[in-house]
């Protein structure tokens, strides 16, 4: 079929009106085998009709999520390079002006008719998720937890390595394996907290216990791990019955506002605060602040918005496809309830081009284990676990995200002494 004939032709202005471009920044090609768009550019091919009335019905970041998962929408290529060239392309308009005004959706409601597309909104895919009860209330977060963790340890391992460390890596001078800039994190950490042999650190969102082990193994303390995910727990306990430390390693199911058996001498908070919410902040430092013993070192290492004012949408591809009820605060806003929190802020470290590397290093693995990754879970997990991480990796390379250690201590008081 002739291109400028095919139904890639009569899509191409009303998508570059969906994008907000003069032009498209890509190579696209649809189900009829026409295409549009420089040669040169990323390809993305629409598979079918549907994937057009994903769009109609939900225009922007849902409908293109919602295709892509579903496989209605294929990128053939390099990830990277494709949502890269749709972020750089200068859009029309204001920041101020509607994404995709009335008269432009009328546009894409004509071409849909044309295409014979139009129909019912199809039913989004299995991965996507809608919450339900009160935001942040302990069993909404149970739920929010379990949907991103819960997908099959052995899926994870393929993505994160033996380390089973879902964080931001830290890459020294020189380090270019992940599994060892992962292990130079914890190390990291453990320095900042000062550990010692004998005392307790207490690691909110332990995840695959990794810190906890390498903590008993290498400074001889005593930990508690704390996670909401059955699935990770299960493992951490294996893990730290396996390397000989059930004496010193305790993996709980356990909210952190659970916690009673103060004091510790440490905590550790890797990758968890995202999941806190802004609202509840204040909660959550005066529980570290309570489970501190005086003097108790708190290290908290989260992503951080880095581009003006807070802003968290539920009504996005993130929070309806991975972290849902997650909310980023700024780095201002997390040292500000530190120390609202009566705790005092003695150092920070940015590591936002070390969480690129990591990101990158996920999505390579991801790749060269894809088919298996499809069998562990779903073809539609697995391209949402390749769009986050490739879409994260862009965004902390160019600073949209950042992510922060902050060190705090519990200094003491003259009650405390």
């Amino acid at each position: 079929m002739n291109n400028h004939r095919g139904a890639a032709a009569i899509l191409e202005p009303a998508l570059c009106a969906v994008l907000g471009v003069r032009e498209l920044p890509i190579r696209l090609a649809v189900w009829d085998g026409s295409a549009v768009g420089p040669l040169d550019a990323p390809r993305v091919v629409l598979r079918s009709r549907r994937a057009l009335r994903r769009l109609l019905w939900a225009p922007g970041e849902i409908g293109l999520g919602r295709a892509y998962v579903s496989g209605d929408l294929d990128i053939d290529g390099d990830v990277f390079a494709t949502l890269d060239a749709l972020d750089s392309t200068p859009r029309l308009g204001s920041d101020d002006e509607p994404r995709l005004p009335w008269r432009q959706r009328a546009r894409l409601l004509a071409t849909a008719a044309r295409l014979g597309a139009i129909g019912p909104n199809p039913k989004p895919p299995a991965e996507e998720v809608t919450l339900t009860g009160r935001q942040h209330g302990q069993h909404r977060d149970r739920w929010a937890v379990s949907h991103h963790y819960d997908v099959g340890n052995e899926f994870y391992r393929l993505v994160l390595g033996p380390t089973m460390l879902y964080s931001c890596a830290y890459f020294e001078a020189g380090v270019v394996d992940l599994d060892a800039a992962q292990l130079a994190k914890l190390d990291l950490i453990a320095t900042k907290l000062d550990l010692a042999p004998g005392q307790r650190l207490l690691d909110v969102g332990c995840g695959w216990g990794s810190m906890a082990i390498h903590a008993a193994q290498e400074y001889g303390v005593n930990v508690v791990g704390i996670t909401l995910s059955h699935e990770q727990a299960e493992l951490a306990s294996k893990r730290a019955a396996e390397a000989g430390l059930t004496d010193q390693v305790e993996i709980r199911i356990q909210d952190y506002r659970d916690v009673e058996d103060a004091p510790y001498d440490a905590i550790s908070s890797i990758g968890m605060a995202e999941h806190v919410g802004s609202a509840n902040m204040h909660r959550y430092v005066r529980q570290m602040y309570d489970l501190l013993k005086p003097g108790g070192r708190f290290l908290n290492q989260a992503i951080a918005w880095s581009r003006g004012e807070t802003r968290w949408n539920n009504d996005t591809f993130i929070a309806r496809y991975v972290f849902p009820d997650g909310e980023l605060l700024s780095l201002g806003e997390t040292v500000s309830a530190l120390e609202n929190g009566g705790l005092e802020v003695i150092g920070v470290q940015a590591l936002r081009p070390h969480y690129a590397k990591t990101l990158r290093a996920w999505v390579d693995r991801l790749d060269q284990s894809w088919a298996e990754a499809v069998r562990l879970t779903s073809e539609g997990r697995a391209r949402v676990w390749l769009l986050y991480m490739a879409g994260s990796a862009l965004s902390f390379e160019n600073g949209t995200l950042g992510v922060n250690q902050v060190l705090a201590i519990r200094q003491p008081t003259d009650s405390d002494r």
